[in-house]
C-alpha cells in the first residue's frame, strides 16, 4: 500500500463520520434545515407562526431584525393581508435552503419569552430580504402602526 492510498483511505473512512457527527451535534442545531408549515393546533416543532416569528426544533424564535404586520390581532383589513403575506413569503424562504441562526446583539429574549434570533442564508438576513419586499421594517426598538 503507498502512502497516497492510504491516505485516500483515511479521508474516505473519517469524511462519513464527519457527516453523521455534523447531523447529530447539538452545535449543528444552529443551522435551520427542516420543513416548516404554517403552525396549527398541534405541537409546534419546525412552523411559522406569521411574518416574524417561527418555533424551530420546538423553541420559538422572533425573527429580531424585523417586524412585519399583525395577523392574530390586526388593527385594519390591510395589516391582515400584509401580514399574511409575509408569512406565506416567510414560510417559502424558509423552505428554500439551510440558513443560520443567530444570536441578537446583547439580548437573548424578548418579554414574552421568545428567543430573540437572526435568520441568515449565503450572508443576508431572511428579514432584509423581508424588508426589501415591502413585506416587513427594519425593528428599530418598537412597533410602529400599520394601518
Amino acid at each position: 500500500m503507498s502512502v497516497i492510498t492510504g491516505i485516500s483511505r483515511a479521508v474516505w473512512l473519517f469524511v462519513p463520520l464527519g457527516i453523521v457527527f455534523l447531523a447529530t451535534c447539538p452545535a449543528a442545531a444552529d443551522i435551520a434545515q427542516a420543513a416548516y408549515q404554517r403552525c396549527g393546533t398541534g405541537p409546534r416543532v419546525n412552523c411559522v407562526v406569521d411574518g416574524d416569528t417561527l418555533w424551530n426544533n420546538g423553541v420559538k424564535i422572533r425573527i429580531a431584525d424585523i417586524d412585519t404586520p399583525e395577523i392574530s390581532q390586526p388593527h385594519c383589513a390591510a395589516e391582515k393581508a400584509l401580514g399574511e403575506r409575509a408569512t406565506v413569503r416567510l414560510m417559502d424562504l424558509v423552505n428554500a435552503g439551510s440558513f443560520d441562526i443567530l444570536a441578537w446583539k446583547n439580548r437573548d429574549k424578548d418579554r414574552n419569552g421568545r428567543k430573540l434570533r437572526v435568520l441568515v442564508r449565503d450572508g443576508r438576513s431572511i428579514g432584509d430580504i423581508l424588508v426589501s419586499e415591502g413585506l416587513a421594517r427594519t425593528w428599530t426598538g418598537k412597533r410602529e402602526p400599520w394601518c
